[in-house]
């Protein structure tokens, strides 16, 4: 194998002999527990939040085609996720995947886009907790000291709601006290409630007129909102960037897929899934569609109620839609399902990312001691240098602005993961596949070109950022990662010599009964080593000679004649056997026994066979 930057690393060592071969983490899940997991992450802020946004500045009614065009691309990478988890079930997710079918620095590549799109969702998901916990504060009438007002429920700047979720639930994590499954259970079947009175609701004030225009006329852009397939259609046209119209039904899509994010996370969970190749494809693909199918209800149950051109951005716009209508009531559901909605999509964010970061260390290109397992079997130090590195980023940048970088991020390890099952398919052939794509190169090619596609309809800005950060990590690769990489330094080892075991002791001559064990307290034997002179008797071991007083260099001497009578020499076929034999009475039997060529001792007529039916005796 190359030892370089596009050393893989074999499937065989990723997995082990079982399944997570470098399993270290406990085994927690199982098929349920991975779907209420998947959906805990993905219904949250999407339904919350993204339908309304994208309604109101992007494509109008016809956000319900958006969002159906982001489930589809998202089934497609689910597909191409559920095989490889199937093949490689380990923490990393992509990253491992890409280690994999492509090599170290490929490997790289997607971690640190992954590092970068659950870092964002962590910041963004908690602005967003406090937006929503500081509106069920008003809406139940909780009053706020002016010293409070200041610091909570800020879409920029320092915000202590944010700022308290996070350290909570990085200090949870960290010390190994998680939320049981019982519990993540009650509140997904919460959020499910909240969901389903949101859909009843909102069909009860259904408009049919406000769905007209379905698709509003298209008309430019505002400033910064240029996509790169706009600029690159306005270089080759002349054109202007556009929203509303059929671009915007597109342009709507790469950011819907941020409510879609979780169904990729559910990989991240694979060394903790009894029976992980099975489970993780099914509750990877059932979690998804349940979410997709929730996603587009409260779509059309919203811009259902309420007309694109009068919901208000500045709010939270699902509360808001049920304002308008005079449901006011329902907002304070809203907000309590929000906040519990909210919680969870941190919490699983959060596990993910730690993960990754886990994986990364594990193997080296992050530093080794990350990866420090604690006594509670988490990924302690990983967790408070990921949940960190949120925290610092969620109170020092306006996270809110950059929704966009996580959706590069998730589509470039859609890429990534839909080309390695046809990497895989090529290469290793011979792989067990427990789950396996329909109609691999067809549909992985489709994925690689829907993805490409969504990517395109990401701001231009969106893309130079991502470029910086990108840059960022080639060059902390560079510098650390491909030095310490624990393939590079497996294959730089050299080989190790075997050890031979310890030889049995001899067994003693025939009819000598083995000793007995020596009684308890008894001082053990140590051997005595054969001494010049002295003929040992018995069975050799392996390594083990006769020794000699012949000098080195010496001829060695003449073996000793044969005993009288004897019809062969001393060795391997001597009338006293491999052992000796106590009888001298008594000749061996065997193919070269001497009573064979003695006419003195004829063989006895009991001990004849016939040989014309069983054929001659076997050697």
């Amino acid at each position: 194998m190359r030892n370089n930057m596009f050393r893989r690393l074999p499937v065989e060592q990723a997995t082990g002999r079982l399944y997570g071969g470098r399993h270290r983490l406990r085994v927690v899940y199982r098929t349920r527990d991975l779907i209420v997991l998947g959906l805990g992450v993905m219904i949250g802020s999407g339904i919350f939040k993204i339908s309304g946004q994208q309604a109101a500045t992007t494509a109008g009614p016809a956000v319900i085609i958006s969002f159906l065009i982001a489930g589809a691309v998202c089934l497609l990478a689910a597909l191409s996720y559920a095989e490889l988890s199937s093949i490689v079930p380990v923490a990393g997710s992509a990253y491992s995947f890409s280690y994999v079918a492509f090599g170290e620095v490929w490997a790289w590549v997607v971690g640190w886009a992954l590092i970068l799109e659950l870092l964002l969702a962590a910041s963004v998901v908690a602005r967003a907790w406090s937006l929503y916990a500081t509106q069920a504060l008003a809406d139940f009438g909780v009053p706020i000291p002016s010293w409070l007002g200041g610091i909570i429920g800020q879409e920029k700047g320092f915000d202590l709601f944010a700022l308290g979720i996070l350290l909570l639930l990085i200090a949870m994590l960290a010390t190994g006290g998680q939320m049981s499954l019982r519990s993540l259970w009650y509140m997904v079947m919460a959020k499910l409630i909240v969901i389903a009175l949101v859909i009843a609701t909102g069909l009860k004030f259904f408009h049919p007129g406000n769905l007209t225009p379905f698709v509003p006329p298209a008309r430019p852009a505002p400033d910064g909102e240029q996509t790169v397939l706009n600029a690159m259609l306005g270089a080759i046209g002349g054109g202007t960037p556009e929203v509303f119209g059929i671009w915007g039904i597109f342009a709507a899509a790469p950011a819907i897929a941020f409510a879609y994010i979780g169904f990729d996370l559910i990989a991240t969970a694979a060394e903790e899934t009894d029976d992980a190749p099975r489970k993780v494809p099914r509750g990877m693909l059932t979690s998804l569609v349940v979410a997709v199918v929730l996603y587009v209800g409260v779509a059309v149950a919203m811009v259902g109620m309420v007309s694109f051109k009068d919901v208000d951005t500045s709010k939270p716009v699902l509360a808001a839609a049920f304002d308008t209508v005079g449901a006011a009531s329902m907002g304070k559901f809203i907000d309590i399902g929000a906040v519990i909605a909210l919680t969870t999509v941190i919490l699983v964010v959060l596990i993910s990312l730690t993960r990754v970061v886990f994986s990364m260390s594990r193997d080296g290109l992050l530093p080794r001691p990350v990866a420090h397992m604690s006594r509670y079997k988490v990924p302690s130090r990983a967790t408070l240098v990921a949940g960190g590195a949120a925290v610092v980023m969620s109170q020092t940048i306006d996270v809110l602005t950059l929704e966009q970088m996580v959706v590069i991020g998730t589509l470039f390890a859609f890429l990534f993961v839909a080309a390695a099952v046809l990497a895989l398919r090529r290469d290793r052939p011979d792989l067990h596949r427990p789950f396996r794509v329909p109609a691999a190169p067809l549909t992985a090619v489709a994925t690689i070109i829907a993805t490409g596609w969504l990517m395109l309809n990401l701001k231009v800005q969106t893309w130079g950022y991502f470029t910086i950060w990108m840059a960022a990590g080639i060059l902390l690769y560079l510098a650390y990662g491909r030095r310490k990489s624990q393939m590079k330094l497996l294959l730089e080892a050299p080989p190790e010599r075997p050890v031979a075991a310890p030889m049995a002791p001899a067994p003693p001559p025939r009819g000598v009964p083995y000793p007995a064990p020596p009684p308890p307290g008894a001082v053990p034997y140590t051997p005595v080593p054969y001494q010049s002179g002295a003929q040992p008797t018995g069975y050799l071991g392996l390594g083990q000679q006769y020794p000699t007083d012949v000098p080195p260099g010496a001829p060695s001497p003449a073996p000793p004649p044969p005993p009288p009578g004897a019809p062969y020499p001393p060795g391997r076929y001597s009338t006293t056997g491999q052992y000796g034999s106590p009888h001298p009475d008594r000749n061996p039997s065997g193919q070269f026994s001497s009573q064979q060529h003695n006419p003195e001792h004829p063989e006895p007529p009991e001990a004849r066979r016939d040989t014309r039916a069983t054929g001659p005796n076997p050697v």
